[in-house]
C-alpha cells in the first residue's frame, strides 16, 4: 500500500502562554511580576514535533484531541498552517482544550498543564488507515495521556506490522513515580527512545547515575535510546554500541520546544536515510536551531538550514 503520509505523531496539542524570564522567585500573595517577553504559541510536545517535521519536508498528519472551544480552534489552525494534516484530531464536545504556562528562568522553566482533553484521549483517536499507510509512527507525553498510554503497545505493533518506524519521548511525569506497569509493553515495540537527559536517568531509575549506563540499561529494554543533553549535545546507545554528537554552538533566545524540534530533526533525517550519527548530528542542529526565537515553532528550521549548519560544522551526511 502507497504510504499517505511519512510521519503520523500522536499526542498532546495546546496553546503555550510563555512567560519570562523572571529575574527572581515566583511570588504568590498577589503580587505583580513583569518579565520581558510573552507570547501566545502552539504548545504541546507532540504537536511542535509535528511541526519541526513538516517544516523539515515530510508529509505530517496528527492524532489527538482538542475542545469546541477557542483554544481548540486556534490549535487547529495552527497546526493547518504549518502543514500538518489534522483529519485525525478530533474535537471533543465537553471537555475543554488543555492550556499550558510556561515560566522562564535563565536555561530553565516551569510548565504549568491543566490537561483538558489530554486525560479522554485515546485509541479510537488514532484511524487505523493511517497506522497501515505511513512510514514513522511517533507518539508523545506519554504521562500525561494515560488512557492512550494504555493501548500504545497495540498501536504501535499495528504500525510496525505495517512496516513503520516507531518512537516515543514521555517527556515529565508530574506524578514523579516514572515506572507506570505498561512501560515496558510499550518499549518492546518502540524503535527509538527520545528522553533528555533527566528523563533518561528517571525512566532507567539510575538518578545519579552515568548518562551512557542510563541509555544503556534503557537500551536492554527494547528500543535505541537516543538522549538529548541541552548544550552538551545528544548520544545514541543501541545496546552495543554507543554515539554521540557535541551540542551546536547557539544563543538561545527561548528553549521551549528544542527537543521537540530535536525528534523532528532525528526522524526526518531517518526517514531520509541517513545513518545513526549522521541523523544524531541533524537531530541537535535542530534542536538548537529552534531556540532563535520565540516559541516553540517560530524558528525551526527547513531541511536547506538544518543541512547548512552540519556542512558549516565541518561534516556533510550526504
Amino acid at each position: 500500500m502507497p504510504h499517505s503520509f511519512d510521519l503520523l505523531v500522536v499526542g498532546d496539542a495546546n496553546p503555550d502562554v510563555v512567560l519570562g524570564p523572571l529575574d527572581a522567585p515566583l511570588a504568590f500573595g498577589q503580587r505583580e511580576q513583569l518579565v520581558p517577553d510573552g507570547a501566545l504559541t502552539l504548545g504541546g510536545s507532540a504537536a511542535i514535533m509535528a511541526c519541526g517535521a513538516a517544516r523539515l519536508g515530510l508529509r505530517v498528519a496528527f492524532a489527538g484531541r482538542v475542545g469546541d472551544d477557542d483554544a481548540g480552534r486556534y490549535i487547529r489552525a495552527a497546526l493547518d498552517s504549518h502543514g500538518v494534516d489534522t483529519g485525525a484530531l478530533h474535537t471533543d464536545p465537553r471537555l475543554p482544550t488543555p492550556l499550558t504556562v510556561v515560566l522562564t528562568q535563565g536555561e530553565d522553566r516551569a510548565i504549568v498543564t491543566a490537561p483538558g482533553t489530554l486525560p479522554a484521549t485515546t485509541a479510537a483517536d488514532v484511524p487505523a488507515g493511517l497506522l497501515s499507510s505511513v512510514r514513522h509512527v511517533h507518539a508523545a507525553s506519554y504521562f500525561l495521556l494515560p488512557a492512550l498510554a494504555a493501548s500504545l503497545p497495540e498501536l504501535l505493533a499495528t504500525a510496525r506490522a505495517h512496516g513503520a518506524t516507531t518512537s516515543l519521548d514521555t517527556n515529565d511525569d508530574p506524578s514523579g513515580r516514572w515506572d507506570p506497569p505498561g512501560l515496558d509493553a510499550v518499549l518492546a515495540h518502540t524503535d527509538y527512545l527520545l528522553p533528555n537527559a533527566a528523563e533518561a536517568r528517571r525512566l532507567a531509575g539510575l538518578d545519579g547515575a552515568d548518562l551512557v549506563e542510563s541509555a544503556a540499561a534503557l537500551a536492554g529494554r527494547g528500543p535505541t535510546v537516543v538522549v538529548k543533553n541541552g548544550a552538551e549535545g545528544a548520544l545514541c546507545h543501541d545496546g552495543d554500541t554507543l554515539v554521540t554528537t557535541p551540542g551546536t554552538p547557539a544563543r538561545p533566545v527561548d528553549t521551549v520546544g528544542a527537543g521537540d524540534s530535536f525528534d523532528a530533526g532525528f526522524v526526518a533525517a531517518l526517514l531520509a536515510g541517513l545513518a545513526l550519527p549522521e541523523a544524531l548530528e541533524l537531530a541537535a542542529v535542530c534542536g538548537a536551531l529552534s531556540t532563535r526565537a520565540h516559541g516553540g515553532t517560530t524558528a525551526q528550521p527547513t531541511w536547506d538550514e538544518a543541512f547548512a549548519q552540519v556542512t558549516r560544522n565541518g561534516k556533510n551526511p550526504a
